[in-house]
């Protein structure tokens, strides 16, 4: 099966330097690149099939990325 793309890259392109320079110069911003990036590949690999989850767990884990994802991108439109 072919997943779509969920990685930062991926999601804000417009935004590649910025996020460059951000994780490189706010520890708050690379807190939650790093946490973002965590959660996408544990995603990545329950809908792989690698391991098992609730399916409860898994929208859960969903819901924080999207959290982490939304504040990411408030960073990237103020800073």
């Amino acid at each position: 099966m072919d997943l779509l793309k969920h990685d930062l890259v991926h999601e804000f392109p417009d935004y590649l330097e910025k996020m460059h320079t951000l994780k490189a110069s706010n520890a708050r911003f690379a807190s939650l690149y790093a946490r973002y990036d965590s959660d996408n590949h544990t995603i990545a690999r329950y809908e792989q099939g690698v391991g098992a989850i609730t399916d409860e767990a898994l929208e859960d884990l969903k819901k924080r990325r999207l959290k982490v994802k939304d504040e990411i991108y408030q960073m990237l439109k103020t800073l």
